[in-house]
């Protein structure tokens, strides 16, 4: 059977909303979703949820909003929290457990998002988090997010971007174990995610990116005595990139090229071999900041960088307002919207 073709999403439209899912609802997805509608978001969006769990939260946490449930993104406004309704959950959900209703639940919300978000319905995707262990209960085995929304697109490439105020990070290999990212690597790989990073970034406005490549090994392999990686591998991958007119370079020493990335000073961003190289910078930075962004995908897709925090899910706080805090959900919004809107 072959491949789906890539999808092509319809023009955007500055004045459409951009729609948030409800993420795992066992965890804190709908307590940062409300509490972001609460600070008051950017712009104008659209839950796709269940409009009842939305409801029953909003009370939980004393907060004075009214929840409506909507057909389509356009009956959004910024008077109340519209929700289509993508799923029904139970009540009798428990709060920080996994739960494969909560992950089918998710699944389904992630769909009916994306595929709005690519017939132009929404001008931008922001997800909460999912607990990828309650999706593989409900029976969807996907590593994560972007894997997931990567076949919704139509089996496109795509990179898991995370970014801040101060730093930008691509990786090269995402949700694999260590030893598997390391037998992952290859140089079409690598050029590949220099490619789509440079892609993003021009897309993002930055005429000329300045993209970093960092090594594999401790001082990038030190010349072949700890590794011969970026000799075989990385070097090349960065020769080819400034063939085709991209301000490729490297492969530095992974210890400190994040720091010379840092405030945008000698680069735009850094491509990291595998997840926890590029991911410890960002967040050590700050999770309320971080955001993670898709890129190659056909329309723009933001998330807070941190997960679905079942330990402090449902616990009412000391003022019975619950103990997350919403800021990464709405730095994710506020990056959609930037990321959204027509040059």
């Amino acid at each position: 059977m072959p491949a789906p073709a890539p999808a092509r999403a319809a023009p955007v439209d500055s004045a459409s909303p951009i729609a948030i899912t409800l993420g795992d609802a066992c965890g804190i997805g709908p307590e940062i979703v409300l509490k972001a509608f609460a600070a008051g978001l950017p712009a104008r969006c659209v839950v796709v949820g269940d409009p009842a769990l939305i409801a029953r939260e909003a009370t939980r946490l004393h907060l004075p909003l009214e929840v409506r449930s909507v057909r389509d993104a356009a009956a959004a406004t910024g008077d109340s929290i519209a929700v289509i309704e993508a799923a029904s959950l139970p009540a009798d959900l428990e709060p920080g457990r996994i739960d494969a209703r909560a992950g089918e639940a998710a699944y389904r919300c992630i769909e009916r998002a994306a595929r709005m978000a690519i017939a132009g319905e929404v001008r931008a995707l922001v997800t909460a988090p999912i607990s990828k262990e309650a999706m593989h209960r409900a029976g969807h085995r996907f590593p994560g997010h972007t894997e997931l929304l990567a076949e919704l697109a139509g089996g496109v490439a795509v990179r898991m971007m995370l970014a801040n105020d101060e730093l930008r990070t691509v990786l090269v290999t995402i949700h694999l174990a260590l030893r598997d990212a390391l037998d992952a690597l290859s140089q079409e790989g690598i050029l590949e995610t220099i490619a789509i990073t440079d892609r993003a970034l021009r897309r993002a406005g930055i005429a000329a990116p300045r993209i970093a490549v960092a090594g594999v090994n401790p001082h990038a392999g030190e010349g072949g005595a700890f590794g011969r990686e970026e000799i075989e591998i990385v070097e090349p991958a960065v020769r080819q990139a400034r063939a085709a007119g991209i301000d490729a370079r490297g492969p530095f020493a992974p210890d400190t090229v994040f720091m010379r990335a840092r405030g945008f000073a000698d680069f735009d961003v850094v491509v990291a071999m595998y997840h926890d190289q590029g991911l410890i910078p960002v967040k050590y930075l700050g999770l309320d900041a971080g955001v993670n962004i898709t890129i190659g995908l056909p329309f723009v897709r933001t998330s807070p960088d941190h997960g679905t925090a079942f330990d402090i899910a449902g616990r009412p706080g000391p003022d019975g307002r619950g103990l997350a805090d919403p800021r990464s959900l709405l730095a994710a919004v506020a990056q959609a919207d930037r990321l959204s809107r027509p040059a």
